[in-house]
């Protein structure tokens, strides 16, 4: 008998691909919402579990899952799956590792060009009539220092982007490319060195609990006068309070944003009104919707993945991860940090 694989988080577009793919002989259960919202009766007989980023998988649900074998997510950080539990049960858990280097690199670019040159603004004066420059001036990116944080995948093309406009790059990471850093023409500094040097800052490392907070309030006056800081990668990499600070205070000219901390929680804000609500989420979540009414922050709705090349990208090597571990040849298996 083929195994029941439960599809999460399901677009439209996933669904057609899927159905009229290597898995159409499969039985497939789709759900759009993640896997929090779906009926306990769905996950009885479930053996192949794939989801996106907003579905967390706890040790709670695992346990409504007795048959489950495989966690295929459709993304590379897996910091919504309870790991542990997954090892205890000797679930597999597979990512998709290499989908958007270049992808979400690309949309780094988009949101720093969007505020060096105030395209947003632009955008905004001119749709309501007014065709005025003033207070709109930009600035070049040739000659400016980017401090990338993390030198994955995403991290490198974004160096390469950066050399491409000419900037001086530096980076941070525990755990340093020297080759790439000889061969690309960037230096590795330590992450208060970063802070201090970097006309824009660009986060591209994992969310684990050692990243948790990469930039708070402890060290957010560190950061040079000015400067831009972009995150495309983890919402929980940085602390919203600290952020919010450092732009009433100047420290940050600006802000570019795919992710926010607690972004679920804009998504579905229901759950305010549930009676076990944490009032610190509350917070967040109120920060979060201040920082979308400034000029100077711009926000995307975690869309930095998202173009057709990824897109298949995602469900190329998902369809591959679910067929590699049916044939007892698992690929691209991650464990807890």
């Amino acid at each position: 008998m083929k195994p029941t694989i439960l599809i999460c988080e399901a677009t439209a577009p996933e669904r057609a691909f899927l159905k009229r793919g290597a898995l159409k002989a499969f039985p497939l259960k789709f759900f759009k919402e993640p896997i929090e919202n779906v009926a306990p009766a769905a996950l009885k007989e479930t053996k192949v579990l794939s989801v996106f980023i907003y579905s967390h998988v706890t040790g709670a649900l695992l346990k409504q899952m007795p048959k489950l074998k495989l966690i295929a997510t459709r993304s590379t950080g897996f910091d919504h799956i309870d790991m542990k539990a997954c090892a205890k049960r000797k679930i597999v858990v597979s990512n998709v590792p290499f989908y958007g280097e270049n992808t979400v690199a690309e949309h780094t670019f988009a949101l720093i060009l969007g505020l060096s040159r105030k395209v947003h603004e632009g955008y905004l004066r001119t749709i309501r009539g007014n065709f005025s420059f003033a207070g709109l001036e930009g600035f070049d990116l040739k000659d400016k220092t980017i401090g990338i944080v993390g030198t994955g995948h995403i991290g490198i093309h974004a160096v390469r982007i950066a050399k491409g406009f000419g900037m001086r790059v530096i980076a941070f990471d525990p755990k340093k490319n020297s080759f790439l850093a000889e061969t690309l023409g960037f230096s590795y500094v330590s992450l208060d060195e970063l802070l201090a040097q970097s006309d824009i800052i660009s986060l591209h490392a994992p969310y684990n609990p050692h990243t948790h907070h990469l930039i708070n309030k402890s060290n957010i006056k560190k950061i040079k006068r000015g400067a831009l800081l972009i995150n495309t990668a983890r919402g929980g990499l940085v602390e919203t309070e600290a952020l919010a600070l450092a732009l009433d205070q100047g420290i940050l000219s600006g802000a570019g944003l795919d992710v926010l901390e607690g972004e679920e929680l804009i998504k579905e804000e229901r759950q305010i009104l549930a009676q076990e609500f944490p009032v610190d989420h509350l917070k967040t979540l109120l920060q979060n919707h201040i920082l979308l009414n400034r000029d100077n922050v711009i926000i995307t709705p975690h869309i930095a993945f998202n173009s057709r090349e990824a897109f298949l990208r995602i469900l190329d090597t998902t369809v591959s991860n679910i067929q590699a571990y049916l044939s007892g040849k698992p690929e691209n298996i991650v464990a807890a940090r």
